[in-house]
């Protein structure tokens, strides 16, 4: 049993001495809290060491009975289970020792290798690995064949190099512009062809020699599979002590584990031990059934499930509010897309009083987080279709820090409205008048033209509101027997504090690109190359990979193939994976749900082959079991399958159903 709390021991004889015999007699437990006393003042020192397994004192625990809770997941699941301890039991002289299954690590490696599809996706896999051959670039345009495309790795490389993101060293390897310094310092006596010159950010960096092989070698790592030192020596052309040295260096890291992994080794092997966790799962028949990837229509049904967008799973209140807004963190769409397309659909009963509330607590907070696009001159005040973002406060930093900042030539009012928002902090409105000395009407077109540009935010999502509404349905500024008789809306004044939007001069990347990371595991459950498509933050797919590799050799989150008819390297979270499974062992409903093309639902011509439909609010999509079937776009219905009745489509698609409360605001 798992009972929550603290226990309560009852006052018997018999449970008193039952404690005794097990705490004193079975174990030394005056022992232990005296160790841990130790620990605590610093008498005893703590070393952690990376092993290729637990030791012998730890299977005890690895091998718990199931009433040992050592994580809340079901048993088959638990991490504690994943533990390599096979070869304990062994003897030293067993030839077998840490032999694990071929066909484990053929798919491992496999599914670590990079696949590409278009020049970009090549730079990245340069990037990751270092360099690439001739044969290797054209394996990683060959794995991704059953996209149906007919490609060649030249013709990438053609246009990489046309923009000198890559050239080829006289030795045959293939490099990015970013790892020029690192391979120059490797082989110093090397040409590049064409000639190219790395960002300045990565040419200041100095390198020695052993760094800059360890390096070299760490990209291989992460991508071969299991190894020997000899192979890479030979593939390096480098001498034998140079790349025990980089492979022990790595092995002191804890990042690469040594033994002899396939059936036939004859020498030690390397291995990188996020890659070995996997094989290791693999070999042991571990979750098969949740390493066997889901259809992209059940995938398609699980997000939907996932986000809270299906009839059963819509949450309710302040709470479900929250929920929601966490799992679209940093997303950015356009503005009137947010309370009547995107929360109400995930909100029973939404109204604007709710995102108000969590606003004003200083937990929720909103604004435009891309730059400007063709401004032609000065700002506009924001309209309905100008990209806005609802996020976490606790995250804000990180997203100002991923995204590019704004510049504009303001008109001399919104000048004066900035610089004093900046001398002064977050103001009232009746205070930004005062201390401008500006008409209210005046100070309202520069606040709108400073949201416009991503600059300044308000207490509460009110003050977006009342930018967006036409202005006659907003509070004037006038005597009050003129706004008595008014029928307004609302008004910027009821926004609360006017503030900036201020991005950080100094951040650390690595630390918002992991909150980046973690954020879209929670909005997708599952994430992989093609999901990232509609995020607006400057983050690439190379720098998230890294992060979610971090996390899966945590234990956080679990790397795979989840998703079939999909490239690349997956994650989830454990809990998506749940999810997942029911969701395929549940028949499809053949539910209709109609969502905006400003949905992060819209995933249509991203997952599946297939036109895409224009992310605005305007554009409608039916979707069948999470499956789009129909669009209405510019007017136009798009049928995407012939099976179903256009009459039937066409109802779905025009007719709205916005809550009464929202009306006012986006009618």
């Amino acid at each position: 049993e798992n009972i929550a709390g603290d226990r309560v021991i009852p006052d018997h004889p018999l449970v008193r001495q039952t404690i005794d015999d097990c705490l004193v007699e079975a174990m030394d437990i005056d022992g232990l809290i005296a160790v841990l006393k130790k620990i605590e003042c610093g008498a005893v020192k703590c070393i952690a060491r990376d092993l290729p397994e637990p030791s012998p004192l730890a299977h005890e625990i690895l091998n718990a009975k199931p009433y040992a809770f050592l994580d809340d997941a079901p048993l088959e699941e638990r991490r504690a289970h994943a533990v390599y301890t096979r070869r304990a039991g062994q003897t030293s002289n067993d030839q077998g020792l840490g032999i694990l299954d071929s066909a484990a690590i053929d798919q491992v490696s496999k599914d670590a290798w990079p696949r590409v599809i278009n020049a970009d996706e090549l730079h990245e896999a340069l990037l990751l690995v270092g360099t690439l051959t001739n044969d290797e670039i054209q394996r990683c345009v060959r794995s991704d064949e059953s996209d149906g495309a007919n490609t060649s790795g030249r013709n990438f490389l053609d246009e990489l190099t046309r923009d000198k993101r890559a050239g080829q060293l006289s030795n045959g390897f293939w490099i990015a512009a970013e790892r020029l310094p690192m391979l120059e310092t490797v082989y110093p006596d090397c040409v590049v062809t064409p000639q190219i010159t790395a960002p300045a950010n990565e040419a200041k960096k100095q390198w020695e020699q052993p760094d800059a092989i360890r390096e070299l070698v760490r990209g291989r790592m992460e991508v071969v599979g299991p190894i020997t030192a000899t192979a890479l020596a030979g593939f390096y052309t480098f001498p034998q002590t140079q790349m025990d040295a980089a492979l022990l260096a790595l092995e002191a890291e804890g990042f690469i584990l040594r033994g002899k992994f396939h059936p036939d080794a004859l020498e030690t092997e390397w291995c990188d031990r996020r890659l070995l966790a996997r094989i290791h799962r693999l070999t042991i028949n571990r979750l098969r059934a949740e390493i066997q990837p889901v259809t992209l229509a059940e995938f398609q049904r699980f997000l939907v499930a996932w986000q809270c967008a299906g009839s059963e799973h819509r949450m309710q209140g302040v709470a479900g509010v929250e929920a929601v807004l966490n799992m679209l963190d940093g997303f950015q769409t356009q503005a009137a897309a947010w309370e009547p397309e995107l929360l109400a659909s995930r909100v029973k009963d939404y109204t604007p009083q709710l995102l108000d509330q969590l606003c004003f607590t200083g937990r929720i907070g909103w604004g435009r987080l891309s730059p400007v696009q063709n401004r032609n001159g000065r700002s506009n005040s924001p309209i309905r279709s100008s990209p806005i973002s609802i996020f976490s406060r606790s995250n804000m930093l990180h997203w100002l820090a991923l995204s590019s900042g704004s510049s504009s030539d303001f008109s001399s009012d919104t000048a004066l409205v900035l610089d004093v928002l900046k001398e002064k902090g977050a103001l009232f409105f009746g205070e930004l008048t005062k201390q401008t000395g500006l008409l209210p009407s005046r100070v309202e077109q520069a606040l709108g033209e400073l949201v416009a540009s991503g600059l300044v935010t308000a207490d509460s999502f009110e003050g977006l509101r009342a930018l967006l509404i036409p202005s006659e349905k907003r509070l004037p500024f006038a005597d009050s027997q003129r706004v008595r008789h008014h029928k307004s809306v609302t008004s910027v004044e009821f926004a609360g504090r006017w503030s900036l939007l201020n991005r950080p001069l100094e951040h650390n990347r690595d630390e918002a690109i992991e909150a980046f990371a973690r954020t879209l595991l929670r909005r997708y459950g599952i994430v992989f190359r093609r999901m990232i498509e509609r995020e607006s933050l400057d983050v690439s797919w190379f720098e998230l990979g890294r992060a979610y590799r971090r996390l899966e050799a945590r234990g956080e989150i679990r790397g795979g193939h989840f998703v079939s008819g999909v490239s690349g390297e997956q994650f989830a979270l454990p809990e998506a994976i749940g999810l997942l499974r029911s969701i395929r062992k549940t028949p499809a409903t053949g539910e209709l749900i109609t969502i905006s093309g400003a949905d992060p639902l819209n995933l249509a011509g991203i997952l599946a082959p297939g036109p895409k439909v224009t992310a605005i609010t305007a554009s409608r999509i039916l979707l069948r079991d999470g499956v789009p079937i129909a669009a209405l776009e510019a007017g136009e219905v798009i049928v995407f399958d012939r099976e179903v009745k256009e009459s039937e489509v066409e109802r779905a698609l025009k007719i709205g159903t916005m809550p009464l409360t929202l009306r006012p605001y986006y009618s």
